[in-house]
């Protein structure tokens, strides 16, 4: 990777952390619940398609969930659904039956104190969850 594109690829890269809104599981939300995303994000805060073509294998997604096994995936991008275009993320690419959709995610901002929805693969309904916190990512770095 040649120093242009790898400080090009740093300043695109955001981990972006999601906990569990209020729900009437969890009426005051749950910081043990959610996701650490590795994004490409634009100045406004949202998810930028042209950045994720170029930085893909980048994009990086941790879920967290107390009480169970953390999984591993990445963030993807398909033209088409709902809004022109889904973000979904995928545990094993050789299957679907485990990705789970964001809602509209192209259309939401991922700043701190805003709200986007996920649907997990074992549920029908989507799960929505905070912007805990949005900082630099480092290539290649976990989640």
């Amino acid at each position: 990777m040649t120093h242009s594109t790898h400080a090009t690829t740093s300043a695109a890269l955001h981990r972006v952390t999601l906990t569990l809104a209020r729900c009437p599981d969890y009426p005051d939300g749950s910081a043990g619940r959610g996701y650490e995303i590795v994004a490409p994000l634009g100045p406004d805060g949202h998810l930028d398609a042209a950045l994720w073509r170029a930085i893909r294998d980048h994009c990086r997604v941790l879920r967290f969930w107390t009480g169970e096994p953390d999984r591993h995936g990445r963030l993807v991008h398909h033209a088409g659904g709902e809004g022109g275009a889904t973000w979904l993320i995928d545990y094993d690419d050789r299957t679907t039956a485990d990705d789970e959709p964001g809602y509209r995610l192209g259309a939401h901002a991922f700043v701190p104190g805003e709200y986007v929805s996920i649907r997990e693969v074992d549920d029908a309904a989507y799960r929505t969850f905070m912007v805990a916190r949005v900082g630099d990512a480092i290539p290649g770095g976990p989640p």
